[in-house]
């Protein structure tokens, strides 16, 4: 049964990811009919980010009340209901408001799954599931390009992956027994007593961040999602203006940033069977560090290239390993409430940190791209090993 509800999670995670990288695939498309610059995209995506924010911050409170295969039924529907009103949008301001529920749906089926996960499985299907959300986010793109070019419109593709989400949300509810099971099985202590079964109360932000070593964790995984959006967002741009490669050959090898993540998690699935995952992350920083260090080499145009795939073989640990970790170090009574304001902080680095790479690019140089994952990298270090202090003197 277990293995069962874990192959509906997989699919919930490649849902999660199918419509991520929609908006940009469609958005040239768009963008003309609705009679709006370009640059309106991120209106949108700030909208969505925003909404997931306030529904990370709330996932403890309804995962206490409805539990975690509900939340994901419930939030995969809501997000299935805003694909289709994007489907359906007659002008831009439309879109802004069905971008709301979209990004509230968001946020809180990510982190019921990923706190369900840490609770109940090993490292490894950690960084399988987030390697399945890399497969989700690799194809909504696809299934869009395959509406525009087959002549179907944006609307269709939108249309297609809300089917998909429906379809999924079907999928949960028909396995809610399986998640209650689970709960049941993982409240029963190893040597056959029932644990504790006291009612706790939701612990808020504020609560969360007097936890010891919890200010540690949220800066950290702040610095992480800041690496990863602004090394993916200002790839392109840092090869043709700091490196002088064609354009379209630095946009193909861009992607390739995404694929290592992807490749990575897979991999590291089986290195968690080995490794705890303090030491994971740890490979994973060194990594990007050698990435990092790679694209500041000037020796040549490929020096770039190499260091962006290291870069996203880095990442792939790092995100995973953080969250499962989490119930360890915070215990499983507090971890939904760490891990949803861990996803807060996450899409509050993804938010913030790419526009403040764009000023730099654009008021100073582009060249700077290096240094900047290099500085945020080294507070994420900083970071990481001060949890890893404030870990040990608890358990000393």
């Amino acid at each position: 049964m277990g293995n069962l509800l874990l192959a509906v999670i997989y699919v919930a995670f490649i849902s999660l990811g199918l419509p991520d990288a929609v908006l940009g695939a469609a958005w040239p498309v768009m963008y003309p009919q609705f009679d709006v610059p370009v640059s309106y995209a991120g209106m949108i995506s700030m909208i969505i980010s925003a909404g997931t924010i306030v529904s990370a911050l709330m996932s403890d409170r309804l995962t206490l009340k409805l539990g975690a295969g509900k939340v994901t039924a419930l939030s995969v529907a809501t997000t299935a209901i805003a694909l289709a009103g994007f489907s359906f949008a007659p002008s831009f301001w439309v879109l802004c408001l069905w971008a709301i529920p979209y990004g509230l749906g968001a946020g809180a089926v990510d982190a019921a799954l990923n706190n369900y996960v840490a609770l109940h499985y090993s490292s490894r299907h950690m960084s399988w599931l987030h390697c399945m959300w890399g497969i989700g986010a690799s194809a909504g793109p696809y299934i869009m390009n395959y509406a525009l070019t087959g002549g179907y419109g944006w609307h269709s593709g939108y249309r297609w992956v809300s089917i998909l989400q429906v379809v999924l949300t079907a999928l949960i509810l028909i396995s809610l027994p399986l998640w209650k099971t689970r709960d049941d099985a993982a409240a029963t202590a190893a040597d056959g007593e029932q644990r504790e079964t006291e009612p706790r109360k939701p612990l808020g932000p504020i609560a969360v961040l007097a936890i010891p070593g919890a200010k540690s964790i949220l800066i950290m995984f702040f610095c992480y999602c800041a690496v990863e959006t602004t090394a993916g967002l200002w790839a392109a741009s840092y090869m043709v203006l700091g490196h002088g490669i064609n354009a379209d050959q630095a946009a193909a090898w861009a992607s390739l940033f995404y694929m290592g993540i992807t490749a990575g998690r897979a991999v590291s699935g089986f290195l968690t069977m080995r490794f705890p995952d303090h030491t994971m992350i740890r490979m994973g920083q060194a990594l990007v560090g050698c990435g990092v260090i790679l694209m500041m080499l000037p020796f040549s145009t490929i020096m770039p290239l190499i260091g962006l795939i290291v870069v996203g073989l880095g990442c792939a640990p790092i995100y995973p390993c953080v969250i499962h970790s989490t119930p360890a170090y915070f215990g499983a009574d507090k971890s939904q409430a760490v891990i949803g304001v861990q996803m807060a902080c996450a899409y509050a680095g993804s938010l913030s940190a790419p526009p403040i790479f764009g000023l730099i690019a654009n008021h100073i140089t582009v060249t700077l791209y290096p240094f900047y994952l290099g500085a945020i990298l080294i507070l994420m270090i900083i970071m990481h090993e001060n949890l890893r202090r404030v870990f040990a003197a608890r358990h000393a």
